[in-house]
């Protein structure tokens, strides 16, 4: 996992190749004038999910993973806290994996947990189990998925 700042992003960008196009792109549009949706770059390789979820307490939130994808989670009005189990780590089972939506879920506690601000970015590989929208009230977040 990673967390890092919207300003400094050239040192990661090299972990992928549509890293560069995908922060480029972040950086020059106003998501919060966009409307909520499917934003598609390139197909299934990298698309961002635009969205207001309404957060949950910590108590209430599962713990996700994805094989074939890295997520790049970035807040735009709140701040959100994610929190975060290594895979290896995880032995809960709450939804099995289901490689259509490339998601399985775990009923297992985060064992640390990050407080992502806006202007700021958390990246999530498969080996990360993450467990986003971590907060109270709405939040406008994108969530970029980019394929392996």
């Amino acid at each position: 996992m990673i967390l890092g700042n919207l300003n400094d992003t050239k040192r990661v960008e090299g972990l992928h190749p549509l890293l560069p196009f995908l922060f480029e792109y972040i950086k020059k549009h106003d998501f919060l004038s966009m409307p909520i949706g499917r934003i598609e770059l390139q197909g299934e390789a990298l698309f961002i999910n635009n969205d207001n979820p309404v957060m949950k307490p910590q108590s209430a939130q599962l713990i996700e993973v994805h094989r074939r994808y890295i997520d790049v989670h970035v807040p735009l009005d709140a701040a959100e806290t994610i929190g975060w189990k290594p895979l290896y780590d995880l032995s809960e089972v709450s939804r099995s994996y289901s490689c259509e939506k490339d998601i399985a879920f775990y009923a297992d506690n985060p064992s640390t947990y990050f407080t992502v601000y806006p202007g700021q970015f958390l990246m999530a590989f498969p080996e990360d189990g993450h467990a986003p929208i971590i907060g109270e009230g709405s939040l406008r977040k994108i969530c970029a998925k980019i394929r392996l």
